[in-house]
């Protein structure tokens, strides 16, 4: 693997993908300038960071990214609420912080417009980010359902 600092066209492309994976404005808050990519063995863009600290991964399947926690922090600054959040009961923050699951039964408000698999942001009730991860429940879903898993943590904070 290779690394260098993004070219504008390079970051235009990745930021283009983030407006479409998390609305409008998000890839400029995400990847501003100074960031560099990490590149595969093929020479296509795998992660990217700022300051050596990881922002985003691109995932190989889809293209689309997995957020580190400094790219989630930046989100959730730039995002209104509840705009890809996850809220999750105080009771569970310290588990969910070590990167445990986070499970239906646990989550007190979701983005409506969260579809199963869309990356997440897990915040506390003060919208302080706890962790990030995959969604397998649809917002809605989540409110409803009373067991099983709602987001799968990748990593906590």
């Amino acid at each position: 693997m290779s690394t260098g600092y993004l070219q504008d066209s390079a970051r235009n492309r990745v930021q283009i993908i983030a407006d479409f994976q998390f609305g409008k404005g998000a890839g400029e808050a995400l990847f501003p300038e100074g960031c560099e990519v990490i590149l595969s063995r093929t020479g296509r863009v795998r992660q990217i960071t700022l300051y050596g600290k990881r922002l985003a991964t691109v995932r190989a399947k889809d293209g689309r990214f997995t957020l580190g926690i400094d790219g989630a922090l930046r989100l959730l600054s730039s995002l209104p609420p509840p705009a890809y959040r996850v809220v999750a009961a105080g009771d569970v923050a310290e588990f969910i912080r070590q990167g445990k699951n986070t499970f239906a039964k646990h989550v007190i408000a979701a983005d409506p417009a969260i579809r199963a698999g869309d990356e997440v942001m897990v915040v506390d009730g003060e919208d302080r980010l706890l962790a990030t991860g995959s969604a397998v429940l649809s917002g809605g879903e989540m409110l409803l359902f009373n067991y099983g898993v709602a987001v799968k943590v990748r990593q906590g904070r």
